[in-house]
């Protein structure tokens, strides 16, 4: 059931990962995190609200520095999409499944000979991918930074979330999704982007944000019963779902060497999955 459970994370996410950064390109990136923010929130309080039952344990407030990290991800994420190709940032940022594998062998874990290959795929596919040919000397592809960004926040991401879910996956979401819109809310009112879309978009973008919700919730009850090096990993396959759909939906392509370090990229993610 955990397997079953980061996998459904890994495709809500690959989902909601595809058409919030699309609508942001033409949106703008905070305006897009407004309503998904509010959209997910809504729904998860619902259903906390509903089930009538308080946290289990102060476990659970691990979901706010999760939260904070992963947010941080996010937005860099999205604005990685808005300036480079999806193909290239998505695989980049799943790379992020690295972190949960090293917090893994700073406990007393050993990676196997499966985990340690494709960390070194995943490594190599990033250099192959964020170099973009050009005449005069390949230059770093658009968004590389911000994708790299984007797998540092949602490495942070994993194992205290890992840890908030365990002890109570329903508050672990709920606490994720105020503190995730808290700082979004806190960027808005520095930046003071104008909020205002047509109003045909907003049951898009709330649906955007019930699924990047559900990618959340997915993760967390995952973690109730599975290890973090497990859960954290399958979770982080997110990036196929999203490639898939940029090729299929957008007719996306990069350069044949950066579609080898996607290909690699992508493989040593689930090379460090199946390990």
């Amino acid at each position: 059931m955990a397997i079953l459970l980061a996998l459904g994370a890994s495709l809500t996410w690959g989902l909601s990962d595809f058409f919030g950064p699309v609508k942001a390109r033409v949106l703008g990136t905070l305006r897009v995190l407004f309503y998904v923010q509010i959209g997910g929130l809504a729904a998860i309080a619902l259903i906390v609200a509903v089930r009538g039952k308080g946290p289990a344990d102060s476990t659970v407030l691990l979901a706010i520095p999760a939260a904070i990290s992963g947010t941080l991800g996010f937005y860099a994420y999205y604005r990685g999409m808005a300036v480079g190709a999806i193909s290239v940032v998505a695989p980049i940022a799943g790379v992020s499944a690295i972190v949960p594998v090293i917090v893994g062998v700073a406990s007393g874990d050993r990676p196997s000979v499966w985990q340690q290959l494709g960390i070194a795929c995943a490594l190599l596919g990033v250099f192959l991918a964020s170099r973009e040919p050009r005449r005069g000397g390949p230059r770093i592809a658009a968004g590389v930074g911000l994708a790299l960004l984007a797998a540092i926040g949602f490495g942070g991401y994993f194992p205290p979330m890992h840890a908030a879910g365990h002890a109570d996956f329903w508050w672990a979401s709920l606490l994720f999704r105020i503190t995730s819109t808290s700082v979004i809310m806190t960027a808005i009112a520095i930046r003071r982007p104008s909020l205002k879309v047509e109003p045909v978009q907003v049951p898009l973008l709330a649906v955007i944000g019930i699924g990047d919700m559900l990618g959340n919730f997915f993760f967390a009850a995952a973690s109730s019963s599975g290890l973090v090096s497990i859960t954290s990993v399958l979770a982080s396959l997110y990036p196929i779902v999203t490639v898939v759909l940029a090729r299929i939906v957008l007719g996306e392509r990069v350069a044949r060497s950066q579609e080898a370090g996607v290909a690699l990229t992508l493989a040593g993610v689930a090379l460090i999955s199946v390990g």
